[in-house]
C-alpha cells in the first residue's frame, strides 16, 4: 500500500463533558480494505490512524513520528517490524504493539510474544474487541486513556459500538455481533464496492468454507433492520455483478 491513511482528528475532543487527548495509531498492513475498518473502529477511541503497507515505509515513518499505538499485520514481511521495533525502542520510547494474524495456533503467538507483542488479536475480529483492546492497552503501558465515544455517525447512521445497535433516525436497531462486524467494513469502505469474496474472506476467513448465499443472507438481514429496501438503499446498495456499496461517508463522533 502505498501512501499513508490520514484520519484527521482535533488535539482534544469533549466527550461526556470531559475534555480528552486524540492518540496516535500505525497499522502496518498491505489489505486498504481491512485498514479501513480498523481505522473505523478505532475511532471510538480518538485515534488518528496513518497506514503502510511495508517495513520499509513504517521505519522510514517512525524516524520522524512517534505513535501511541502500532497495529502489525504479521504475515507483512513475517512481522519483521516489530524486531526492528525491538531494536530500536529505547530511541521510540517503545510504543506498544498489536500483533494480527490469520493463525491462531499457539506456536504463531509464541512467536509474536517472543519479537515483542503485546498483545495479539486474531483476523476475522470485532470492531468492539480490536478497539477494547487497543484502549486496554494504552492503559497497561502508561500511554494513558483517550477517552471513549461510544457512538459516532456513519452518513446518515449513529453507530453504537457498545450496545451493537444503530440508529436510523430515531429508531434504534439491535444488531448481532455478525451484523455490526457488516455494517463497519460496508461503512469503511464506503468509496468503493465491497465483493461478497472480500466480505467473506474478512467476516469469516479465507479458509471458511460457507455456503454459496451466506453473505446476501446477511446482507439482507441487515438491510432489514435499517429499513433499507433494495430498490431504493439508504445505507447498502447493490452493485449487480458485483457486491455492495455503503451509501454515505464518515461524518465524525456524534454528539453525546
Amino acid at each position: 500500500m502505498s501512501g499513508a491513511l490520514d484520519q484527521s482528528r482535533s488535539e482534544a475532543e469533549v466527550v461526556r463533558g470531559r475534555s480528552v487527548t486524540s492518540a496516535d495509531a500505525l497499522v502496518v498492513m498491505d489489505q486498504s480494505m481491512l485498514v479501513k475498518l480498523i481505522a473505523l473502529a478505532l475511532n471510538h477511541g480518538h485515534f488518528s490512524v496513518r497506514a503502510v503497507g511495508g517495513v520499509l515505509e513504517a521505519t522510514t515513518l517512525l524516524a520522524t513520528w512517534h505513535p501511541d499505538l502500532v497495529l502489525v499485520d504479521m504475515d507483512v514481511e513475517e512481522g519483521e517490524l516489530m524486531s526492528w521495533l525491538a531494536d530500536h525502542a529505547p530511541d521510540l520510547g517503545r510504543p506498544p504493539v498489536i500483533a494480527l494474524t490469520r493463525r491462531g495456533d499457539l506456536r504463531t503467538k509464541l512467536v509474536a510474544f517472543e519479537r515483542g507483542a503485546d498483545d495479539i488479536l486474531t483476523v476475522p475480529f470485532s470492531p468492539e474487541e480490536l478497539l477494547a483492546r487497543a484502549l486496554a492497552l494504552m492503559r497497561r503501558t502508561g500511554r494513558g486513556s483517550t477517552g471513549l465515544a461510544p457512538v459516532i455517525q456513519v452518513g446518515d447512521l449513529k453507530m453504537d459500538i457498545l450496545n451493537r445497535s444503530a440508529w436510523a433516525g430515531t429508531a434504534q436497531l439491535h444488531l448481532t455481533s455478525l451484523e455490526q462486524s457488516l455494517l463497519y467494513l460496508l461503512a469503511a469502505n464506503s468509496d468503493r464496492v465491497v465483493t461478497r469474496e472480500e466480505i467473506l474472506d474478512t467476516l469469516w476467513g479465507v479458509d471458511f468454507v460457507a455456503e454459496s448465499n451466506v453473505v446476501d443472507r446477511h446482507v439482507r438481514n441487515l438491510r432489514a433492520k435499517l429499513q433499507n429496501g433494495w430498490r431504493h438503499p439508504r445505507f447498502i446498495a447493490t452493485v449487480p455483478g458485483q457486491g455492495y456499496r455503503f451509501v454515505g461517508s464518515v461524518a465524525g463522533t456524534a454528539p453525546a
